[in-house]
């Protein structure tokens, strides 16, 4: 996925979708799609990979290290999810054959969220209380990350309703939130590379400001913030099956985002003034890492559910001793 990522010109990609010229960016999610990304959770029989949730974050943690553009947790994490939690499995015979091998795009808006670029999805939908719709776009909200084109949906046809529609929905969220912590961790990762790369080379009173305290001390906790981040993240996929899954998926989105975040004001102080400006790739993971912040629920509200959790009695997870 790396090798795919960096050869496809991605940044080149993630410019040209921000315009609003796909083109470039879905042949680059085809390539993707080549390798069975947005399949891996797709079940066998709607064929897909049939895969585990960490298989997933492995998938994930190499698209926010790029920064690609597109739909990607809602075709590859969300939407699988949900469509194959329902009893009624038309759904999901219908529209994931096409989204496992890459045919189609997928999105979804979770209550009153909005659906990310529903002007080029093939599959829109609209999950909101226990009813999942079809959906069409209805007007454009601006996002502080060009690329991340949002639309606010309105309702068409009803795809399924009732309390075990709910449950489903609960499920493609959390899955969607375990990708998207993924995403922002690469991103993290790749935000700490590129800083700590440039530390080396950018040189002040005659020697690279990479060896000055304050810089080093900066690069050292994002480094640890990054790092503690990541078990979350591996047990939130381990347990996205059991009674724990809105704790663990939120811890890791928590400590995923906040982690993302202090590298992306990182980069942005040590790299000064260039850091600011739209034509350098710097940019491209700085917004990116802003925008998915809230764009699977807030820090605060990850924070509740994490408290919520705890005052309940505590169930030992499946396979965690």
């Amino acid at each position: 996925m790396r090798k795919i990522l960096e050869s496809g010109r991605t940044p080149d990609a993630v410019r040209a979708w921000a315009k609003g010229d796909p083109a470039f960016g879905r042949r680059l999610l085809g390539q993707l799609a080549g390798a069975g990304v947005p399949g891996l959770l797709v079940e066998e029989q709607y064929e897909g990979v049939g895969a585990e949730p960490i298989d997933l974050v492995v998938a994930f943690l190499e698209i926010g290290r790029a920064a690609a553009p597109g739909p990607l947790v809602e075709t590859a994490a969300a939407i699988p999810a949900l469509l194959q939690a329902l009893a009624d499995r038309a759904a999901a015979a219908r529209w994931l054959p096409g989204l496992a091998d890459g045919r189609a795009l997928g999105t979804v808006a979770f209550g009153t969220t909005g659906a990310l670029d529903a002007d080029v999805a093939d599959v829109v939908l609209v999950a909101e209380g226990d009813r999942l719709s079809v959906g069409h776009r209805a007007g454009l909200i601006r996002s502080i990350d060009p690329a991340r084109r949002l639309f606010v949906l309105d309702t068409d046809a009803v795809v399924a309703e009732g309390p075990q529609v709910a449950e489903a929905i609960a499920s493609g969220f959390d899955t969607g939130t375990l990708a998207a912590a993924a995403q922002q961790l690469g991103a993290g990762r790749a935000l700490l590379h590129v800083t700590t790369e440039y530390a080396k080379q950018r040189k002040q009173f005659g020697k690279p400001i990479g060896e000055f305290q304050a810089v080093k001390q900066k690069l050292a906790d994002v480094l640890i913030g990054l790092d503690l981040a990541e078990p979350l993240l591996y047990r939130a996929a381990l347990t996205l099956d059991d009674p724990t899954r809105a704790r663990d998926v939120s811890a890791a989105a928590l400590a995923c985002g906040e982690g993302a975040y202090r590298a992306a004001r990182a980069a942005l102080q040590v790299h000064g003034a260039i850091g600011y400006t739209a034509e350098y790739d710097l940019s491209l993971w700085l917004t990116k890492v802003t925008a998915l912040r809230s764009a699977w629920g807030t820090p605060d509200f990850h924070r509740a559910r994490i408290a919520s959790a705890l005052r309940t009695p505590a169930t030992t997870p499946r396979g965690i001793a």
